[in-house]
């Protein structure tokens, strides 16, 4: 359903076509792959977004017909956020299939989501096209929502017991000076101010778990990450001193990205927590953000016992996990998340030396 937009600002939207013509002109196996990809949404568009060719099935899952389509322009029928970036990153002289999820607008007005695969096409008369083939991911999206919507809560829950106990040690301390307050103690000043540091303790660690317990969002901004890892490390601070682990942050390059800063950070939280649980017997937790090419990289290396070789393949499988009590569902949601940011996790380990789990993303 889709093109790139702004490669041919003159090309006019409004011009007659031939659909059997312009047909004709693509390679005979592109032909029988539309027809045998007829329960999806298939496309051809010409390199400045005017649509060519739209398949059958448009009626049925957009409700359009096909002649109301041909000759104009994408732009209309995609969310205007999702047709920026395809705009921004699609890239014409690539022959791989590139991969985008997208927001149809229905002809009642409604916007779909789809998982959109894009190739470009080359016709026989040597002219570029662009091949779409689109499918609707609406109920599969939805499950994934509350998948991870049930990791969240589970790790708050997980969590509960280190932000107690971290919340107990300066609620401990501002009852000790309120005490000496009401005996008459001088250095008032002072007083306060240790006071008011405590009480942004607790609230630093409080905004962090509420921040879990949020419904996902799916806004993609401009987010350092430096700052996430520090709100994570925050976070799960605690939860690693309970088991005698210290966590450390290296920022090699300090970096921005463009994300759903609710979701990277519950990347960031499962691969560490997942760290700390597979240290039994303590020791370092590094988190280092690098640069390589276009790319940030952020390592979290553990000092654990390390996975078998044979069993690394099997992590991102979903309900497949190592733990006695772990659902197998966090490194796949994850995985997932990254995959939808245009990024790749790649899993190391070495029996003797622990494991480590590196997310390279673009950078922004």
């Amino acid at each position: 359903m889709l093109g790139h937009i702004g490669l041919n600002k003159n090309s006019k939207a409004n011009q007659t076509f031939d659909k059997e013509s312009n047909l004709s002109q693509l390679p005979s196996d592109i032909l029988k792959q539309i027809e045998r990809a007829s329960s999806d949404l298939v496309t051809i568009s010409d390199l400045s977004g005017v649509i060519w060719f739209v398949s059958d099935s448009v009626e049925r899952v957009l409700g359009y017909a096909k002649q109301d389509l041909i000759g104009k322009s994408v732009s209309r029928y995609i969310m205007q956020d999702d047709f920026k970036n395809v705009r921004k990153t699609f890239q014409v002289e690539e022959e791989s299939q590139q991969k985008y999820y997208l927001h149809f607008r229905h002809a009642m007005g409604k916007y779909i989501i789809f998982e959109s695969v894009m190739k470009v096409i080359t016709c026989e008369n040597g002219e570029k096209k662009i091949l779409t083939v689109s499918r609707d991911i609406s109920d599969k999206k939805q499950a994934e929502e509350m998948l991870i919507r049930s990791e969240k809560m589970s790790i708050a829950g997980q969590l509960a017991a280190g932000i107690a106990h971290e919340i107990r040690n300066p609620l401990t301390s501002l009852r000790g000076f309120i005490q000496l307050l009401q005996a008459g103690m001088d250095n008032k000043q002072e007083y306060y101010k240790i006071m008011m540091d405590e009480i942004e303790k607790i609230n630093t660690i409080t905004s962090e778990l509420l921040f879990i317990s949020k419904p996902m969002t799916d806004e993609k901004n401009i987010e350092n990450v430096k700052d996430m890892l520090t709100d994570v490390v925050t976070l799960l601070k605690t939860q690693a001193q309970l088991f005698n682990i210290e966590l450390s942050l290296v920022v090699d390059h300090d970096i921005s990205i463009h994300c759903d800063r609710s979701q990277m950070k519950q990347v960031f939280i499962n691969l560490v927590k997942n760290a700390i649980e597979e240290m039994s017997d303590g020791g370092n937790i590094e988190l280092r953000i690098s640069q390589k090419e276009n790319s940030c990289v952020i390592d979290v290396k553990d000092e654990g016992p390390g996975i078998p070789k044979h069993l690394l393949h099997k992590l991102k499988e979903p309900f497949f996990t190592t733990k006695k009590h772990g659902t197998g569902l966090g490194l796949m949601i994850s995985n997932q998340i990254i995959e939808n940011h245009h990024g790749h996790l790649e899993i190391t380990s070495d029996v003797k030396k622990g494991s480590t789990f590196s997310i390279r993303l673009p950078i922004s």
